[in-house]
């Protein structure tokens, strides 16, 4: 009996170590998410019920006078339209890229390390560069991509100028900035793939694309799943291309003008850091319900092995 209550006891102190020992090493994470994520959303929140004072001191309490401003704010509502284009843009294209890449990296192909690195180059770069080379990109005199236009024999794009261009424009650089991103995680998956599904399917006969749509695109759905939540976020979130690209006065400004663009000119440009939160909270509110519908349907086409 005593042997038995001293072996409960040591394994109960395993498991307090173990216990410990997580929590140890996960501190340093949750104690940045705390003090960089969930303590800003709820001074976000805070912030949204008050109208900035002068110099930004004696803020003065509106409640919820802030949401119903945006609510009327036809701005704001041609900012979510423009935030959701982009992603709608962004997301399918860059997925469908990232796996097509991905795949014919992982096939039997010579140089594979240096097509990796270069797709994956445009994640390492600064997005004040990334959007500085674009811009030359799309001068619409000097740009690199009127001139081979002019070259066939077409007229040049005002790439950043046009109401009807720009925000296809920006989407561009989004796809091309996260599809480096996206195809290492896909190629990590692809690497997990039993051989043995692709042997069975060439014994049953199957083509090297009936494979792709019957074994490699299912057992990628967990993968794909991460990608498309984490890509979706990201692009709900853009700001830096557009404000590079774009400025107040730009023709194409109300086209292209995201949630969180507005809510910078709203917070640092016209110094109304309660209004500029209210907007974010809408933000956040949008990405918390596209995220949760994702996750309710995540159990009808995400298969696990």
């Amino acid at each position: 009996m005593n042997n038995i209550i001293s072996t409960r006891k040591k394994v109960s102190k395993s498991k307090l170590n173990m216990w410990l020992w997580g929590w140890f090493m996960v501190a340093p994470t949750m104690i940045g998410l705390i003090f960089l994520n969930i303590i800003p959303i709820f001074q976000t929140i805070y912030l949204s019920l008050f109208k900035s004072g002068d110099f930004g001191r004696g803020n003065i309490f509106v409640g919820f006078d802030n949401y119903i401003r945006m609510f009327g704010d036809a701005q704001v509502w041609h900012a979510v339209a423009n935030t959701l284009l982009y992603t709608l843009l962004v997301v399918p294209f860059s997925v469908v890229f990232s796996i097509i890449i991905a795949v014919l990296l992982n096939g039997k192909i010579k140089g594979k390390s240096f097509f990796r690195t270069i797709y994956f180059i445009p994640m390492m770069a600064a997005p004040a560069a990334v959007t500085m080379v674009w811009r030359w990109l799309y001068n619409p005199q000097f740009g690199l991509i009127n001139y081979v236009l002019n070259r066939l024999g077409l007229d040049s794009v005002k790439w950043t100028t046009d109401p009807q261009v720009a925000l296809i424009a920006i989407s561009i650089i989004g796809i091309w900035s996260i599809v480096g991103y996206n195809m290492v995680l896909l190629l990590a998956s692809l690497k997990e793939i039993p051989r043995d599904y692709y042997e069975a399917s060439e014994i049953d006969g199957a083509s090297k694309m009936q494979q792709f749509f019957v074994v490699t695109l299912p057992l990628l759905t967990p993968t794909l799943f991460f990608v498309s939540v984490t890509t979706i976020i990201q692009s709900m979130q853009v700001f830096d291309v557009i404000y590079m690209m774009i400025d107040v006065a730009n023709p194409a400004y109300e086209n292209t003008v995201s949630l969180v663009y507005l809510f910078y000119n709203n917070s640092f440009k016209y110094m109304d850091k309660g209004y500029g939160s209210s907007i974010v909270v809408l933000l956040l509110v949008i990405i918390m319900i596209i995220t949760y519908i994702q996750l309710k349907a995540e159990k009808k086409w995400v298969n696990y092995m």
